[in-house]
Protein backbone atom coordinates (compact mmCIF):
# COMPACT_ATOMS: atom_id res chain seq x y z
CA UNK A 1 0.00 0.00 0.00
CA UNK A 2 0.86 3.68 -1.32
CA UNK A 3 2.77 5.67 2.09
CA UNK A 4 0.30 8.71 2.24
CA UNK A 5 2.60 11.46 3.89
CA UNK A 6 1.47 14.82 5.00
CA UNK A 7 0.46 17.57 2.31
CA UNK A 8 2.00 20.35 3.94
CA UNK A 9 5.07 22.69 2.64
CA UNK A 10 8.20 21.68 4.94
CA UNK A 11 11.58 23.11 4.51
CA UNK A 12 14.08 20.99 6.95
CA UNK A 13 17.86 21.56 5.93
CA UNK A 14 19.50 20.31 9.52
CA UNK A 15 22.71 21.79 10.24
CA UNK A 16 25.03 19.15 8.63
CA UNK A 17 23.67 20.35 5.23
CA UNK A 18 25.16 22.38 2.91
CA UNK A 19 25.01 23.84 -0.34
CA UNK A 20 25.29 25.72 -3.53
CA UNK A 21 22.78 27.61 -5.27
CA UNK A 22 22.29 30.65 -8.13
CA UNK A 23 18.10 31.94 -8.11
CA UNK A 24 16.76 34.09 -10.70
CA UNK A 25 14.67 36.66 -8.68
CA UNK A 26 16.23 39.13 -5.76
CA UNK A 27 12.54 38.83 -3.91
CA UNK A 28 13.06 35.15 -3.36
CA UNK A 29 14.54 35.22 0.56
CA UNK A 30 13.65 32.26 2.02
CA UNK A 31 16.47 31.46 4.46
CA UNK A 32 18.40 29.01 2.33
CA UNK A 33 18.87 31.60 -0.63
CA UNK A 34 18.92 34.66 1.14
CA UNK A 35 22.72 34.71 0.27
CA UNK A 36 22.19 32.93 -3.31
CA UNK A 37 23.97 34.75 -6.10
CA UNK A 38 21.42 36.21 -8.71
CA UNK A 39 21.20 35.41 -12.39
CA UNK A 40 18.46 36.97 -13.81
CA UNK A 41 18.79 35.09 -17.42
CA UNK A 42 17.51 31.82 -15.54
CA UNK A 43 14.29 33.28 -16.10
CA UNK A 44 15.00 32.49 -20.04
CA UNK A 45 14.00 28.91 -19.20
CA UNK A 46 11.70 29.82 -16.94
CA UNK A 47 14.25 28.15 -14.05
CA UNK A 48 13.68 29.80 -10.22
CA UNK A 49 16.92 28.24 -8.97
CA UNK A 50 19.70 25.31 -9.50
CA UNK A 51 22.26 24.61 -7.25
CA UNK A 52 23.88 21.17 -5.73
CA UNK A 53 23.49 19.30 -2.05
CA UNK A 54 25.70 18.02 0.59
CA UNK A 55 22.71 16.63 3.43
CA UNK A 56 22.06 14.55 6.04
CA UNK A 57 19.43 13.70 7.80
CA UNK A 58 16.97 15.57 8.57
CA UNK A 59 17.43 16.77 5.55
CA UNK A 60 13.80 17.02 4.23
CA UNK A 61 11.96 19.40 1.48
CA UNK A 62 8.49 18.46 0.49
CA UNK A 63 6.19 20.43 -1.63
CA UNK A 64 2.18 20.19 -1.28
CA UNK A 65 2.12 21.74 -4.73
CA UNK A 66 5.04 21.97 -6.71
CA UNK A 67 5.19 25.02 -8.80
CA UNK A 68 7.29 23.72 -11.47
CA UNK A 69 9.62 20.79 -12.95
CA UNK A 70 12.24 19.34 -10.43
CA UNK A 71 15.10 17.59 -12.21
CA UNK A 72 17.43 16.38 -9.99
CA UNK A 73 20.97 14.02 -10.12
CA UNK A 74 22.29 11.34 -7.62
CA UNK A 75 26.24 11.95 -7.31
CA UNK A 76 26.91 10.06 -3.99
CA UNK A 77 25.03 8.51 -1.30
CA UNK A 78 21.56 7.69 -1.22
CA UNK A 79 18.22 9.78 -1.00
CA UNK A 80 14.45 9.57 -1.91
CA UNK A 81 12.22 11.04 -3.57
CA UNK A 82 8.47 11.42 -2.77
CA UNK A 83 6.52 10.75 -5.90
CA UNK A 84 3.11 9.37 -6.95
CA UNK A 85 1.84 9.46 -3.36
CA UNK A 86 5.22 6.79 -1.91
CA UNK A 87 9.22 7.36 -1.48
CA UNK A 88 11.05 5.96 -3.94
CA UNK A 89 14.96 5.66 -3.34
CA UNK A 90 17.54 7.80 -5.67
CA UNK A 91 20.62 6.38 -5.94
CA UNK A 92 24.13 7.84 -7.23
CA UNK A 93 24.20 8.13 -10.87
CA UNK A 94 20.69 8.13 -11.29
CA UNK A 95 18.36 11.09 -12.41
CA UNK A 96 14.77 12.06 -11.03
CA UNK A 97 12.27 14.16 -13.13
CA UNK A 98 9.26 15.26 -10.76
CA UNK A 99 6.39 17.37 -12.45
CA UNK A 100 4.61 20.56 -11.50
CA UNK A 101 1.61 20.88 -9.64
CA UNK A 102 2.09 17.53 -7.88
CA UNK A 103 3.03 16.96 -4.42
CA UNK A 104 6.76 16.10 -4.28
CA UNK A 105 9.39 15.89 -2.00
CA UNK A 106 13.51 14.76 -1.09
CA UNK A 107 15.21 13.30 1.87
CA UNK A 108 18.06 12.63 3.02
CA UNK A 109 18.13 8.81 4.87
CA UNK A 110 21.32 7.77 6.25
CA UNK A 111 24.18 9.31 7.93
CA UNK A 112 26.18 8.91 4.70
CA UNK A 113 25.97 12.63 2.87
CA UNK A 114 24.12 12.63 0.09
CA UNK A 115 25.58 14.98 -2.85
CA UNK A 116 23.11 15.83 -5.57
CA UNK A 117 22.34 18.60 -7.95
CA UNK A 118 19.11 20.22 -8.96
CA UNK A 119 17.07 22.21 -11.53
CA UNK A 120 14.07 23.96 -10.48
CA UNK A 121 11.50 25.45 -12.64
CA UNK A 122 8.63 27.95 -12.27
CA UNK A 123 5.78 26.67 -15.00
CA UNK A 124 2.39 28.11 -15.64
CA UNK A 125 -0.44 26.75 -18.16
CA UNK A 126 1.24 29.50 -20.50
CA UNK A 127 4.76 27.75 -20.24
CA UNK A 128 5.60 24.70 -22.56
CA UNK A 129 6.18 21.85 -19.64
CA UNK A 130 9.38 20.08 -19.46
CA UNK A 131 8.27 16.74 -19.33
CA UNK A 132 6.27 15.55 -21.70
CA UNK A 133 4.36 12.06 -22.00
CA UNK A 134 6.82 9.62 -22.03
CA UNK A 135 9.35 11.30 -19.36
CA UNK A 136 10.71 9.07 -17.08
CA UNK A 137 10.55 9.19 -13.39
CA UNK A 138 13.95 7.58 -12.30
CA UNK A 139 16.68 6.51 -14.91
CA UNK A 140 20.34 6.52 -15.36
CA UNK A 141 22.53 8.64 -16.56
CA UNK A 142 25.51 11.10 -17.57
CA UNK A 143 24.82 12.75 -13.90
CA UNK A 144 28.16 14.33 -13.63
CA UNK A 145 27.22 17.15 -17.03
CA UNK A 146 24.63 18.35 -14.79
CA UNK A 147 26.75 18.69 -11.77
CA UNK A 148 29.57 20.19 -13.88
CA UNK A 149 27.32 23.05 -15.67
CA UNK A 150 25.58 23.96 -12.48
CA UNK A 151 29.16 24.50 -10.64
CA UNK A 152 30.30 26.59 -13.93
CA UNK A 153 27.45 28.65 -13.37
CA UNK A 154 27.45 29.31 -9.39
CA UNK A 155 31.16 30.12 -10.15
CA UNK A 156 30.48 32.77 -12.97
CA UNK A 157 27.73 34.00 -11.11
CA UNK A 158 29.19 34.77 -7.94
CA UNK A 159 31.86 36.66 -9.74
CA UNK A 160 32.09 40.86 -8.91
CA UNK A 161 30.97 41.36 -12.69
CA UNK A 162 29.64 38.35 -14.16
CA UNK A 163 29.98 37.53 -17.54
CA UNK A 164 26.31 37.48 -19.53
CA UNK A 165 28.33 35.48 -22.19
CA UNK A 166 29.54 32.90 -20.09
CA UNK A 167 26.69 33.09 -18.10
CA UNK A 168 24.35 32.16 -21.19
CA UNK A 169 26.08 29.19 -22.19
CA UNK A 170 26.12 27.93 -18.82
CA UNK A 171 22.30 28.34 -18.92
CA UNK A 172 22.33 26.69 -21.64
CA UNK A 173 23.93 23.57 -20.86
CA UNK A 174 22.41 23.33 -17.32
CA UNK A 175 18.92 23.51 -19.56
CA UNK A 176 19.67 21.41 -22.17
CA UNK A 177 21.22 18.38 -20.12
CA UNK A 178 17.51 18.46 -18.33
CA UNK A 179 15.55 18.80 -21.45
CA UNK A 180 17.92 15.55 -22.90
CA UNK A 181 17.05 14.22 -19.43
CA UNK A 182 13.36 14.48 -19.81
CA UNK A 183 12.92 12.89 -23.35
CA UNK A 184 16.03 10.06 -23.59
CA UNK A 185 13.27 7.83 -25.37
CA UNK A 186 12.10 10.07 -28.07
CA UNK A 187 14.33 7.84 -30.36
CA UNK A 188 11.81 4.82 -29.32
CA UNK A 189 8.85 4.66 -31.32
CA UNK A 190 7.78 1.74 -28.97
CA UNK A 191 7.01 4.07 -26.50
CA UNK A 192 7.03 7.84 -26.92
CA UNK A 193 4.52 7.71 -29.72
CA UNK A 194 2.14 5.67 -27.80
CA UNK A 195 2.10 7.66 -24.68
CA UNK A 196 1.63 10.83 -27.03
CA UNK A 197 -1.49 8.89 -28.01
CA UNK A 198 -2.95 8.34 -24.77
CA UNK A 199 -1.96 11.96 -23.69
CA UNK A 200 -4.32 13.53 -26.19
CA UNK A 201 -6.94 11.31 -25.39
CA UNK A 202 -6.88 10.79 -21.34
CA UNK A 203 -10.88 10.21 -21.38
CA UNK A 204 -10.39 6.64 -23.14
CA UNK A 205 -10.65 3.35 -21.05
CA UNK A 206 -7.23 2.58 -21.95
CA UNK A 207 -6.54 -1.87 -21.76
CA UNK A 208 -3.12 -2.75 -21.77
CA UNK A 209 -4.07 -5.09 -24.76
CA UNK A 210 -5.04 -2.04 -26.79
CA UNK A 211 -1.86 -0.29 -25.35
CA UNK A 212 0.58 -2.79 -26.73
CA UNK A 213 -1.46 -3.37 -29.78
CA UNK A 214 -0.88 0.71 -30.79
CA UNK A 215 3.35 -0.05 -29.81
CA UNK A 216 3.19 -3.04 -32.15
CA UNK A 217 4.65 -4.73 -28.74
CA UNK A 218 3.44 -7.75 -27.09
CA UNK A 219 1.81 -6.87 -23.62
CA UNK A 220 4.72 -8.27 -21.59
CA UNK A 221 7.13 -6.55 -23.58
CA UNK A 222 5.38 -3.31 -23.38
CA UNK A 223 5.57 -3.91 -19.75
CA UNK A 224 9.13 -4.98 -19.04
CA UNK A 225 9.74 -1.85 -21.07
CA UNK A 226 7.46 0.26 -19.66
CA UNK A 227 8.96 -0.41 -15.87
CA UNK A 228 12.34 0.04 -17.25
CA UNK A 229 12.22 2.87 -19.11
CA UNK A 230 9.49 5.01 -17.11
CA UNK A 231 9.62 3.00 -13.65
CA UNK A 232 5.75 2.51 -13.89
CA UNK A 233 3.80 -0.59 -15.20
CA UNK A 234 1.68 0.73 -18.09
CA UNK A 235 -1.75 1.50 -16.50
CA UNK A 236 0.51 3.39 -13.60
CA UNK A 237 1.34 5.23 -15.84
CA UNK A 238 -1.84 6.00 -18.12
CA UNK A 239 -2.98 6.80 -14.15
CA UNK A 240 0.04 9.12 -14.10
CA UNK A 241 -0.55 11.44 -16.70
CA UNK A 242 -4.40 11.30 -15.87
CA UNK A 243 -3.29 12.31 -12.35
CA UNK A 244 -0.78 15.46 -13.98
CA UNK A 245 -3.41 16.49 -16.15
CA UNK A 246 -5.87 16.78 -13.44
CA UNK A 247 -3.20 18.53 -11.56
CA UNK A 248 -2.68 21.08 -14.06
CA UNK A 249 -6.66 21.53 -14.29
CA UNK A 250 -7.30 22.17 -10.93
CA UNK A 251 -4.16 24.58 -10.37
CA UNK A 252 -4.56 26.78 -13.24
CA UNK A 253 -8.51 26.67 -13.78
CA UNK A 254 -11.70 26.80 -12.54
CA UNK A 255 -13.40 23.81 -14.43
CA UNK A 256 -15.90 21.78 -12.23
CA UNK A 257 -14.16 18.51 -10.74
CA UNK A 258 -16.70 16.73 -12.30
CA UNK A 259 -15.86 18.34 -15.35
CA UNK A 260 -11.83 17.56 -15.07
CA UNK A 261 -12.60 13.55 -14.34
CA UNK A 262 -14.60 13.57 -17.04
CA UNK A 263 -12.09 14.95 -19.55
CA UNK A 264 -9.44 12.53 -17.79
CA UNK A 265 -11.78 9.10 -18.08
CA UNK A 266 -13.71 8.59 -14.78
CA UNK A 267 -17.56 8.83 -15.47
CA UNK A 268 -17.97 8.96 -11.61
CA UNK A 269 -16.04 11.72 -9.51
CA UNK A 270 -16.06 10.39 -6.23
CA UNK A 271 -13.64 7.46 -7.99
CA UNK A 272 -11.64 10.17 -9.81
CA UNK A 273 -11.76 11.90 -6.25
CA UNK A 274 -10.15 8.89 -4.44
CA UNK A 275 -7.64 7.82 -7.15
CA UNK A 276 -6.23 11.20 -6.73
CA UNK A 277 -6.21 11.43 -3.42
CA UNK A 278 -3.67 7.88 -3.55
CA UNK A 279 -1.64 9.97 -5.74
CA UNK A 280 -1.18 13.15 -4.27
CA UNK A 281 -2.08 12.86 -0.49
CA UNK A 282 -5.38 15.18 -0.82
CA UNK A 283 -8.77 15.43 -2.49
CA UNK A 284 -8.93 17.58 -5.56
CA UNK A 285 -10.93 20.61 -3.75
CA UNK A 286 -8.39 20.42 -1.42
CA UNK A 287 -5.75 20.37 -3.66
CA UNK A 288 -7.27 23.29 -5.39
CA UNK A 289 -7.08 25.48 -2.44
CA UNK A 290 -3.63 25.41 -1.86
Amino acid sequence: MKEIPEVADVENFGKASRWEVVRAESDDNRNWLSDAPICSLLKIHHIGHAGRMWAQPPFQVIRAQASGTFALVGLEGTGETLIDGSWRKIKAGEICLLPAFAHTGIRAVNKKTWNFAWVRYQESRETSPILSASSPVIHKGSVDLLNHAIGGLGVEAARDVPEPAALHHWIELVHGFVIRAARPYQGDDRLWRLWEEVERNLAHNWKLSELAKIAHISPEHLRRLSQQQLGRSPIQQVTYLRMRRAAMLLATTHDKVETIAIEIGYESPFTFSNAFKRWTGRRPTDYRET
